[in-house]
């Protein structure tokens, strides 16, 4: 006989764990160690029988304390110690017992609680994504979207058997799609359910299956699907259009088509949520005496005027010139930002005219530099 491991050790605890403990330690060790998890590896049918043999003993306080005292012996028969009932853990005499008692009443392999086969299913959503300029994205835009989806094929009209014939029931599972084995165990019959072997987990078989989808009922076909891409979308933002996605699955609705909005950026504007930012280069003398400038707006030129001694920096704002918001019918503002363009490469006379004029302006025509300067003695005297 194998030596047995102590239950404490199965379930990950230290003796003297509380009644919690050891149910919370129960549940994640079944998660993790049950058999439909790992359908491959038949270790784990004798592991998740472990675990329930821990938890049945260590969650009694009458065969805990047993156990405590005279180990397995104290709850085994075959041990020597005799624990009256013990004999094959049957108090889960199905699988699907033990998963309601653990998972609130999914059960990864009954038959009865599996999804039927042929019921309708949902098609799945097709992602794609699309790229705009900037000012398609303030004003919207219609778009011909050329998308690959799968469709009914029109041939064998969804069914996937040859025209002239239908789909046979499969004998093995009655049309569940999947078959309930037992597996009789010293610990009990344990029940689960695997996809049916014959169908292939479809419930039914397709004897003259349809030349061109080849019996899947669904063929892959480019279609072209008609945007509607609203003023105000942003970068990044995607558009859910319903309906437009891989059709359903035996009579079950479309899936949807998922737009991702890539937006290219533009040389002038910045947008900033519904706002726009722009800077806008003005000339010396325009920035000196005042002048009514150009600005850029995503509806075209408008004219502004700027005062007298305008500053580089300098922000103004157009009410109402911003992106529209999605979906209704305000807008944003735009903020204009004035910078003073210095200029370059002088003749000879014009830098002694502007030495001229220089000469003839006093501290009073520079608030900011005379503030500046009368800041720091201040500063300085302290």
């Amino acid at each position: 006989m194998a030596e047995k491991r102590d239950y404490y050790e199965v379930l990950g605890l230290q003796k003297g764990a509380s009644e919690d403990e050891i149910k919370k330690a129960f549940r994640k060790k079944a998660r993790e160690n049950h058999p439909d998890l790992h359908p491959d590896d038949p270790s784990y049918v004798e592991k998740f029988q472990e675990i329930n043999e821990a938890h049945e003993v260590l969650s009694d306080p009458e065969k805990r304390a047993r156990y405590d005292q005279f180990g397995h012996a104290g709850v085994d028969p075959s041990y020597g110690g005799g624990a009256e009932g013990m004999g094959g853990f049957g108090g889960f005499a199905d699988m699907d017992d033990i998963l309601g008692s653990i998972f609130g009443g999914f059960g990864f392999g009954g038959g009865s609680k599996r999804s039927n086969a042929n019921a309708p299913r949902r098609g799945s959503d097709i992602q794609e994504t699309v790229t705009i300029n900037f000012m398609d994205a303030c004003r919207g835009k219609k778009y011909d979207l050329r998308v690959n989806r799968m469709c009914v094929c029109d041939s064998c009209k969804g069914s996937g058997a040859e025209a002239g014939s239908t789909p046979d029931i499969c004998p093995d599972c009655q049309g569940r799609g999947s078959v309930k084995t037992t597996q009789r165990t010293p610990f009990g019959a344990i029940s689960s359910s695997k996809p049916c072997p014959y169908c292939g987990g479809k419930g039914k078989i397709i004897k003259n299956p349809c030349s061109k989808c080849r019996g899947v009922g669904r063929v892959r076909v480019q279609k072209t699907v008609s945007i509607d891409i609203p003023a105000g979308i942003d970068d990044g933002q995607t558009l859910r259009i319903g309906g437009q996605g891989d059709c359903g699955i035996n009579g079950g609705p479309n899936g949807d088509l998922l737009v991702g909005i890539n937006v290219k950026s533009h040389p002038i504007f910045k947008r900033e949520g519904y706002d726009i930012h722009c800077d806008i280069p003005v000339t010396y003398m325009e920035a000196v005496l005042g002048a009514e400038i150009t600005v850029p707006t995503i509806d075209g030129d408008v004219k502004y005027t700027i005062g007298e001694g305008t500053q580089t920096g300098t922000i103004f704002r157009l009410k109402g010139k911003g992106v529209q918001r999605l979906h209704r019918t305000d807008r944003g503002n735009q903020y204009v930002k004035i910078y003073v363009e210095v200029p370059k490469n002088l003749t000879k006379k014009q830098k002694d005219l502007l030495k001229q004029f220089e000469a003839s302006l006093t501290e009073k025509n520079y608030a900011k530099r005379q503030s500046f300067f009368e800041k720091l003695r201040s500063k300085l005297d302290l």
